[in-house]
């Protein structure tokens, strides 16, 4: 499936060295969007087109953020917690780089944690008493990164995929503001980047989080 915008975009793109940000960095060249990604390790990209910048550096950087941000549209970030603060890190960062240079729609990607329980209300699934999550360590740091976006004033959007096993892009799967898709327990990489895509070009589900699954 592909998503195609009539204008193209300038689109800065944070964690394209993970599962998920692979495929949203193919997906944009392929409908020949400009990208420029900030990685650490520039050898784990293997994408080379004469519209992609790659530029190694990091995210939890002040100055390698705020000197990427000149004529950019959209800021897509597939960041993982990376068993430790790199959300609550890089997040701050982003958003006073963002601010800066006058930068207002950001997509992340979080987790399926931090929607709102359907059984609990008032508690997100994280907390919940029935959650099976062995560790709430990542949940917690999604759930920090999500609220100082909500309080930014920036357009935000934040994916929340629940299980998340490889696999390619099927284009059936159900997409729910704030909630995850009753009875849903899982959804593909392929499909958590399409989604994660077409939310950035397209610019839709501005200000809530997204919960995805089949």
């Amino acid at each position: 499936m592909t998503y195609r915008r009539s204008t193209m975009m300038h689109i800065l793109l944070l964690g394209a060295t993970g599962r998920v940000g692979q495929r949203v960095l193919a997906r944009a060249l392929q409908d020949d969007h400009e990208v420029t990604a900030i990685v650490r390790n520039m050898d784990k990209i293997s994408l080379r087109s004469d519209r992609l910048t790659l530029l190694q550096g990091n995210a939890c950087s002040a100055g390698d953020l705020s000197g990427v941000m000149t004529g950019v549209d959209v800021v897509v970030s597939c960041l993982g917690t990376d068993g430790g603060t790199v959300l609550t890190e890089a997040t701050p960062l982003l958003i006073a780089a963002m601010k800066a240079a006058d930068v207002s729609r950001v997509v992340t990607v979080g987790t399926a944690g931090i929607l709102q329980s359907r059984e609990h209300p008032g508690l997100l699934r994280f907390e919940a008493p029935d959650t099976r999550r062995s560790s709430t360590r990542a949940a917690e740091e999604h759930r920090q990164a999500w609220a100082l976006l909500a309080a930014s004033g920036l357009r935000w959007t934040v994916v929340c995929p629940t299980y998340l096993p490889d696999g390619e892009a099927q284009g059936q799967f159900r997409a729910e503001r704030d909630f995850l898709p009753d009875g849903g327990t899982s959804i593909s990489v392929g499909d958590t980047a399409a989604f994660t895509y077409r939310v950035a070009v397209e610019d839709a589900y501005v200000g809530c989080r997204v919960g995805l699954a089949y």
